[in-house]
């Protein structure tokens, strides 16, 4: 890597001139670059098949755990929950360890819990180490824009479109590739668990040489990582990009929780309801991609969020009126609605101007905006009970995209949070 790349690597996005203070430019070796990709499509990869991957085994492992009513319902609030809770630590653990090296223990944590978790004996067993996988899986959430941020400032939204498009697919692989894999290797439930911790373990391989660099790079220049960047709670494109991401969350955690019943509800069969499932979450991989990239090249990236929100509105009309006639059209016109959360992350990385920045903005964005999405599927799941049927809940669904759109048109202008509250704590 020569030391001009090195220097546009560590000049913040729409910054001329030397930044000071820089990470060490002269020292990054030249295989960081390519290394980092890799580790950055890898960590991606696995952000969500501890989730998905028990989503599609959930029947047999809650009768294989004896699990009662009200545990299979914690187990499946527990990921927002853990996002929220071990996300806010990522700012001060990255200020003391280094990204990278959090970023490394994150993926370390989601291969130990994912390995451990099948071989559990009971409920508790399962849910901690259920726990330990999203503890990591938290952490890397919020500091991969960091990295992105850090290392790739020119190229956010490209860099931000390749990982949300590894993500949206490592989604979409777990949720269909597990029943099949379980299959193939025995039928045994534990084992089509198991299978998903090879690959998290692979992610922790090119994090390790990352993390090595990073240390050296915050021995050779400590003041460039002790920076603690601006106080976020007083920027009020914070407060937009992190209740827009809860409300983006609930979107998503809605459709895939809730929308192949609506599908069955609606007379579809159970196999094609999930097929179409699948139809709304790969539609995520090809977008994740192309949107962060359309929106690093704008200087406002809201009206990008309302095209999103219209897109929704369509599905949810669709669902309203004719859920089973067009069942395969709202199914992609879901999947493009909920491309807002590559959208949104991209935003995170554009909206402040240091890595310091970004880490604070991140953890705060994602945590707020989880607690923000928590209650979403529930109360679905609530008022479809009570008022048996869907007309109600997608009602609700509709008019939540009402102040979502709203949210992104504020978090989408042209400003950062320095600029909103200055670099103080």
């Amino acid at each position: 890597m020569h030391d001009e790349d090195i220097q546009t690597m560590n000049r913040p996005a729409g910054v001329r001139g030397p930044v000071a203070p820089a990470p060490a430019p002269t020292t990054a070796p030249r295989w960081l670059g390519p290394v980092l990709v890799v580790g950055i499509v890898l960590a991606a990869l696995n952000l969500r098949p501890a989730i998905t991957s028990l989503g599609a085994l959930f029947e047999e492992a809650r009768t294989g755990l004896h699990m009662s009513g009200t545990v299979a319902g914690l187990i499946t609030s527990v990921p927002a929950l853990c996002f929220a809770v071990f996300g806010i630590t990522a700012p001060r653990l990255s200020r003391r360890f280094g990204p990278a090296a959090v970023v490394c223990a994150g993926m370390a944590a989601v291969a130990a819990g994912l390995l451990i978790r099948p071989f559990a004996d009971g409920a508790a067993g399962f849910l901690a180490a259920s726990a330990l996988s999203l503890a990591g899986i938290a952490l890397t959430n919020v500091l991969l824009p960091v990295i992105v941020k850090r290392y790739f400032p020119d190229r956010v939204g490209t860099m931000t479109g390749l990982y949300s498009m590894a993500l949206a697919a490592g989604t979409s692989l777990a949720a269909a590739a597990t029943v099949p894999l379980t299959d193939a290797f025995g039928g045994n439930w534990r084992t089509g668990l198991l299978i998903w911790a090879v690959l998290a373990a692979a992610a922790v391989l090119p994090w390790l040489p990352i993390a090595a660099a990073g240390r050296r790079e915050k021995a050779a220049a400590p003041a460039a990582t002790a920076a603690t960047g601006p106080s976020v709670v007083r920027s009020r494109t914070a407060w937009a990009l992190a209740c827009y991401f809860g409300l983006q969350a609930t979107g998503a955690y809605v459709t895939m929780g809730w929308l192949p019943q609506i599908f069955r509800d609606a007379g579809v069969s159970a196999s094609t309801a999930g097929v179409l499932l699948a139809v709304t979450m790969v539609m995520g991989v090809p977008l994740a991609f192309v949107i962060p990239g359309l929106a690093g090249r704008m200087r406002n990236q809201g009206p990008i969020a309302v095209v999103l929100g219209l897109f929704g509105f369509a599905g949810y009309l669709g669902l309203y009126l004719a859920p089973a006639a067009g069942a395969w059209a709202w199914a992609l016109l879901l999947g493009i609605s909920n491309c807002a959360f590559p959208l949104v992350i991209t935003m995170i990385g554009l909206r402040a101007k240091s890595p310091a920045g970004v880490v604070k903005l991140s953890a705060f964005a994602q945590s707020t905006g989880y607690l923000i999405s928590i209650p979403g599927p529930l109360v679905i799941g609530t008022l479809y009970q009570h008022s048996g049927g869907w007309d109600l809940p997608l009602a609700l669904m509709a008019a939540l995209l009402v102040p979502q759109i709203a949210l992104g048109l504020l978090a989408g202008r042209d400003r950062t949070i320095e600029d909103e509250c200055g670099m103080r704590d």
